[in-house]
């Protein structure tokens, strides 16, 4: 499938600049690598990677900085960015027998406080920045207020009068995905199903868990998926929820899980399968015949305007009219995108409602220690009057022959 990325990246800062426009701001510094690749269309290798790996970007209604260090610019120009609109910090050399810019971007700021103050004075003095994070980063505060605040005004005052945090604003905005994010999320999900179902197809008795877990990485990315997580656990260690494969063999009557996911285009996956070596015994076929009802009468209530709340308790009342008993749950799904986990959860106590083009992942997992773990997730987008999945496999549970 073919994405424009670079379009895409216009999409959505268009969208983002929209927004702004009624925002109780005038411009919004953005420092989360998911919200800057919303915004700029570079997503850094090690953004996600170290806490300690800051970048920030800031948006107006007619322009947008990237403040990243040195090591960034030249994939952030090769991704799209202007060159005169990064601002850099820190020290790195690129060399260039060109004569291009990119081979002057060491040591221009200390640090991203530095290096942020300058991008705000690009941006024009007095205006009123909404901050991504401020209140968990009260520098980013100040080095706006430091070059944006009032003559006179000092920078706390600056920082306190002029900073609005922006997070939920950010978070609220970024849940409505535009068609060309859903068709990435679309195919990633697809990449992940891909690879669950490869891992049944050649499995029997006797494989590992590294074994299906490399089928099902390997299947990622022979089609352009980058890996970001695969739990491939069988018998007892099926129940223990994010698990590491390892060298245990699957044995007949056993179950087995996969919780999968990859990223396609910053887009991520996430879905879960469970699957019997040899046929299923009566505990094993009722309990995932409750856990997949809990999940379908989830799929068949969402739609715009239904709560996330409405959808959690639907979920949890088949799952306990089903026969497991007991059963809790924190969630049975979340939303995603360019994070793993967006908002809103599907949680108890959560009252956001379902918008059209939101796209979630629904659950509905049991794990019993000693006894093994099971769990059908989903991932789809909300329609105008119902909801759409990405993901196909049958519903029934599958059985590897013995």
């Amino acid at each position: 499938m073919t994405v424009d990325l670079r379009e895409l990246a216009g999409q959505r800062l268009g969208r983002l600049r929209e927004a702004l426009a009624g925002a109780p701001f005038d411009a919004v510094i953005l420092t989360t690598p998911e919200s800057i690749l919303y915004a700029t269309g570079y997503r850094s290798v090690a953004g996600p990677l170290f806490r300690a790996h800051r970048m920030a970007a800031l948006v107006t209604g007619d322009d947008c900085w990237l403040v990243c260090p040195a090591a960034d610019t030249a994939p952030a120009a090769d991704a799209g960015m202007p060159e005169d609109r990064l601002v850099p910090f820190g020290r790195f050399y690129f060399e260039s027998a060109l004569g291009s810019p990119l081979t002057d971007m060491s040591d221009r700021h200390p640090d991203l406080p530095a290096a942020l103050a300058t991008a705000v004075g690009f941006a024009g003095r007095g205006l009123r920045y909404g901050i991504e994070g401020l209140a968990a980063d009260p520098l980013l505060g100040t080095a706006a207020g430091s070059s944006a605040g009032s003559p006179g005004r000092t920078s706390a005052e600056g920082s306190a009068g002029a900073a609005v945090d922006a997070t939920q604003w950010m978070t609220a905005l970024r849940g409505p995905k535009l068609p060309g994010e859903v068709a990435l999320l679309r195919h990633a999900a697809r990449l992940a199903e891909a690879g669950v179902n490869a891992a049944l197809d050649a499995a029997g008795p006797g494989i590992t868990e590294q074994e299906l877990a490399g089928v099902v990485a390997a299947t990622m990315v022979a089609e352009g998926g980058e890996p970001r997580f695969v739990v491939a656990t069988t018998g007892p260690r099926s129940a223990l929820a994010d698990a590491h494969p390892t060298g245990r063999t699957w044995q007949p009557g056993e179950l087995a899980r996969f919780d999968v996911g990859c990223l396609y285009g910053g887009y991520y996956s996430d879905i879960g399968r469970t699957a019997v070596l040899g046929g299923p015994d009566h505990r094993q076929t009722s309990r995932y015949a409750a856990i997949l009802d809990g999940l379908d009468e989830q799929i068949a209530l969402a739609k715009p305007g239904v709560t996330a709340e409405e959808l959690f308790e639907i979920a949890m009342e088949t799952v306990r009219r089903g026969g497991i008993a007991p059963y809790r749950r924190q969630h049975c799904g979340h939303g995603i995108g360019l994070s793993i986990y967006e908002q809103p959860i599907i949680a108890p106590g959560t009252a956001t409602a379902l918008e059209e083009g939101m796209t979630f992942c629904f659950e509905t997992p049991y794990y019993e220690i000693g006894w093994g773990g099971m769990m059908v997730e989903d991932t789809l987008v909300v329609t105008a009057d119902g909801v759409d999945l990405f993901t196909h496999s049958p519903r029934a549970l599958p059985v590897v022959p013995a």
